[in-house]
C-alpha cells in the first residue's frame, strides 16, 4: 500500500488540512506566487499543490520548510531558540526514562 494511500486517523488528516491551510495562508500574506514558494522551498510546483491540500504522502520536511520558510509556528512555539528549548527539556525527559521496555513472559497472576 502506497503512503497516499494509507489510512490516516482523522485528527492526522485534519491536521494536514489545517497545516496545508496555514501554509497558503502564509504564501498570499506574503504575497509570494506558489511558483516562488515551490522554489523556496526546493519543490515542484505539483508537490507545493499536494502540500496546500494536506495530501500524507508529502515528506514531513517539506510542510515543515514551507512553514519556517513562512513564519508558522511549528510545535506552538515561534522561534528557532524556543524549539532548541523545547527539544533539549524532551530530549532530558526521554534520559529519564527507560531506553525499551520488555513484555512479560510470565503471565500475572493475580488470583489471591
Amino acid at each position: 500500500m502506497s503512503l497516499a494511500n494509507r489510512p490516516l486517523s482523522p485528527l492526522a488528516r485534519q491536521a494536514l488540512r489545517l497545516l496545508g491551510g496555514l501554509i497558503e495562508e502564509g504564501r498570499l500574506r506574503k504575497g509570494w506566487s506558489r511558483e516562488m514558494l515551490a522554489e523556496r522551498i526546493g519543490v515542484g510546483a505539483l508537490t507545493l499543490r499536494r502540500v496546500i491540500r494536506g495530501e500524507p504522502g508529502v515528506a514531513i520536511g517539506t510542510y515543515f520548510e514551507a512553514a519556517a520558510l513562512l513564519d508558522i509556528p511549528l510545535f506552538g512555539q515561534d522561534s528557532a531558540r524556543a524549539l532548541d528549548q523545547e527539544l533539549a527539556r524532551q530530549r532530558e525527559l526521554l534520559a529519564l526514562l527507560p531506553a525499551r521496555i520488555r513484555r512479560s513472559e510470565d503471565p500475572l497472576d493475580d488470583d489471591f
